[in-house]
């Protein structure tokens, strides 16, 4: 099971950190992506970290804002977020993959963490 948290209302300009935690199962052999959501649009990719976290990979509309980290001895990943923008305003979720190449896309995980909601105020 994974677990996201760290969501919560901030100014625009702000900063969140955002942690993924596994329980359960490791997932220090997966690679861990982070997608966000808002309201009545599709899920979409945000970054996501290789098992060994040698290779990150970042969406355009948050490349230079966003970093994603991981520390496999205690089982997390995590998404600092900075300069935060209304539109990055979604619930933000984490997920698990055993496989890098379409790692950008939703059908290349198989585990999903319940989401946690950011709210960027203007």
């Amino acid at each position: 099971q994974l677990q996201a948290s760290g969501g919560g209302l901030v100014q625009a300009g702000g900063s969140l950190r955002l942690s993924c935690a596994a329980s359960g199962r490791t997932f220090s052999t997966y690679n861990v992506g982070w997608f966000r959501q808002a309201p009545g649009k599709e899920r979409e990719f945000v970054a996501a970290v290789f098992w060994n976290g040698g290779i990150s990979d970042y969406a355009n509309s948050v490349k230079g804002r966003f970093i994603i980290s991981r520390d496999n001895a205690k089982n997390t990943v995590s998404l600092q977020m900075n300069s935060l923008k209304p539109e990055d305003t979604a619930v933000y979720h984490c997920a698990a993959s055993d496989t890098w190449y379409r790692h950008t896309e939703t059908l290349e995980y198989t585990y999903w963490g319940q989401g946690t909601l950011v709210t960027v105020s203007s």
